[in-house]
């Protein structure tokens, strides 16, 4: 995801550079009040643009933290892995492993709340990631619609 992001980072800064290099001829020829205008205009489509991008990328988090929350991909160890660790204890101090006995049934319950907890800590991460994405839409979005709503009325002005 975030090798998209990156991608589109730098197809927009070389699309960018070539409009500016195009531009400079027309900026070189122009008089003064025609470049302030041009700059203006490079700067209202370069933050319209920008903005743009925030949102399209805010709407993709989210629409992923939203699939994570509905079908959480969590990593969780085997029944029999989880029962080894419980079974044999490793103690650091005397770098041996103890024996501790608990029935299958305990084991199993505690199996089970680690399942549970584990699952519930995915959907709380999917949660935390859809309140940051859509802080990635709403923050640069009206930035959006006023540099949009600028562009077009200065192209109406122009004609």
């Amino acid at each position: 995801m975030a090798f998209t992001f990156i991608l589109l980072g730098l197809v927009g800064t070389v699309i960018f550079i070539l409009f500016l290099s195009l531009g400079t001829k027309r900026v070189m020829d122009a008089n003064r009040e025609e470049r302030e205008d041009m700059i203006k205009q490079i700067y209202q489509y370069a933050v319209a643009f920008i903005t743009l991008i925030m949102v399209i990328g805010g709407g993709v988090f989210a629409f992923m933290s939203a699939a994570d929350y509905v079908s959480p991909n969590t990593y969780v160890q085997t029944f029999e892995e989880f029962k080894d660790m419980k079974t044999n204890k490793y103690n650091y101090e005397k770098e041996s492993t103890e024996k501790v006995e608990y029935t299958e049934e305990q084991l199993q319950k505690q199996y089970d709340a680690m399942v549970k907890q584990q699952i519930e800590n995915t959907k709380q991460r999917a949660i935390n990631g859809l309140i940051k994405s859509f802080g990635w839409i709403v923050i640069p979005f009206p930035i959006y619609i006023v540099f949009q709503r600028r562009i077009n009325r200065d192209r109406k002005a122009r004609n």
